[in-house]
């Protein structure tokens, strides 16, 4: 409730198997008693088994929870056999997630030999009065059962036997909902005055580096590409050891481990995903001429960066100055009064281009509206002129609500544009090729001086950036 204190569901179903006439709780007491186990207070005394369903299988598979608790009472009679057990569904979790939950809670001790199932190694998993067991092998097969169960009802099922791509432990799990019911209440007390909130979703500190890690995997074509990447854009160290990597996120001590993350973070995953990267076909070859920005590396270095991250940016402002150099050199621009001549009249040239460009483009949206009011009216006007003579006025208009409806629309246009007579929808075609080709021409104009202009003023800046530095070291001896 709003105090926090736990509360009945509204709404759930409720069954037991293998209790008699017996209560869950007495069930399992009783059992205890015959057997003389679970005595201690450190005793395992019951499991509890979860199957969580799809959101979508409720509107896409028409998964009720009378559905859902028939097929948790199937799976719980045969896999669970011999063991008190109760079976729970309710419709949603406490995070809102809209996935209907099947709770199935044994009794740890069995109650009767059972059949013996491949998947069990020892007597103890189907001899009468010994405690369930969760091996590996059981697991195993549990999920595969999960997989199966779901498969056969025709539900949405996940992959259950090849880990997950992003893993979430119980301890980060509660994490974020302790950091989500801050936030909202630091969201409420600003709302309340007057205050946007600036975040919505709390994100615990593996849930910014897999976001950031994720954001230059699928971009990176090679481990020194993905490791410089994560070095230059997050200041994220990746190392690996024995075969494993593991990440360090800056402002942190302590490395990260891939397999706190999730699969796709692992070195086999994350190679994969390289590989596919270089054997993706581009949809486009571009020339790649453009320079990057020198970058501050004092101001970098106040936000708590490492010695790795200093050295990485000092080799990439050496890097970006030669391209600098080199770009200024082939364009006959290392005098500042050419360079900035010449910034002027590619400026010029930008907003003259943009402006021609976005002219054409209104008329062409202007001619492309003209064509479809032509086409409506035309396919209309006699749908319009029967409505006259109609004699079921009333019933015509309803039947035919449609194409009447198109053809007044059209007919508004016309009179909003003070359009009387018709053109020729040829003419209109022709008129508008020839407008997309004059729009593809002066945008041609537009985008190679938007180019040049953006990589000379880049240029600028990092020769005033360069300078800017040199006196402030020497300033510094």
């Amino acid at each position: 409730d709003e105090q926090g204190r736990p509360k009945l569901r509204d709404s759930y179903l409720l069954d037991t198997l293998e209790c008699g006439d017996f209560s869950f709780a007495t069930a399992c007491l009783l059992a205890n008693r015959k057997y003389g186990k679970n005595t201690q207070h450190g005793d395992i005394k019951s499991h509890q088994y979860i199957i969580s369903f799809d959101p979508r299988d409720a509107a896409d598979n028409g998964l009720t929870m009378e559905k859902a608790q028939a097929l948790g009472l199937k799976f719980c009679e045969e896999n669970f056999p011999g063991h008190p057990a109760i079976v729970c569904t309710h419709p949603d979790g406490h995070n809102r997630s809209g996935n209907i939950h099947v709770h199935i809670v044994i009794g740890s001790i069995r109650t009767r030999e059972v059949e013996r199932k491949p998947y069990m190694q020892k007597p103890r998993d189907w001899l009468e009065g010994m405690k369930h067991s969760s091996t590996a092998q059981t697991m195993r097969h549990l999920r595969v059962e999960v997989m199966e169960l779901c498969e056969s009802a025709g539900l949405y099922q996940i992959d259950l036997l090849n880990g997950s791509k992003e893993r979430v432990s119980e301890a980060e799990y509660w994490a974020r909902r302790r950091g989500q019911q801050k936030l909202d209440l630091a969201n409420a007390a600003l709302t309340a005055a007057g205050q946007p909130p600036k975040q919505k979703k709390f994100e615990t500190v593996k849930d910014t580096l897999r976001k950031q890690i994720s954001s230059v995997l699928y971009r990176a074509t090679s481990f020194e590409d993905f490791s410089a990447k994560l070095m230059q854009q997050y200041g994220i160290t990746v190392k690996e050891s024995r075969g494993q990597l593991s990440y360090l996120p800056s402002g942190r001590t302590k490395f990260i481990r891939a397999k706190h993350l999730g699969d796709k973070f692992d070195k086999a995953a994350v190679l994969a995903t390289l590989q596919a990267n270089t054997e993706r076909k581009p949809k486009a070859q571009f020339k790649q001429d453009t320079i990057g920005k020198l970058i501050d590396i004092q101001s970098r270095m106040t936000e708590g960066k490492g010695i790795g991250y200093k050295r990485w940016l000092t080799k990439h402002n050496l890097k970006v100055m030669a391209q600098t150099v080199k770009l200024l050199q082939e364009k006959g621009l290392t005098d500042e009064d050419a360079l900035n001549q010449r910034i002027t009249e590619l400026e010029t040239k930008y907003h003259d281009s943009l402006a021609v460009v976005k002219d054409l483009e209104g008329r062409m949206k202007a001619n492309n509206e003209l064509r479809y009011h032509i086409a409506a009216y035309t396919s209309t006007k006699n749908v319009a002129q029967q409505l006259k003579t109609a004699k079921r006025p009333a019933a015509f208009e309803e039947q035919h609500r449609a194409e009447l409806t198109a053809y007044r629309v059209a007919a508004a246009y016309f009179k909003a544009n003070n359009i009387t007579k018709l053109p020729s929808p040829k003419k209109l075609e022709a008129e508008y090729a020839q407008l997309a080709s004059e729009k593809a021409k002066f945008y041609e104009q537009y985008k190679e001086a938007k180019e040049e202009l953006f990589k000379l003023k880049t240029a600028k800046q990092n020769v005033a950036s360069f300078f800017r530095e040199e006196e402030q070291t020497q300033q510094e001896r």
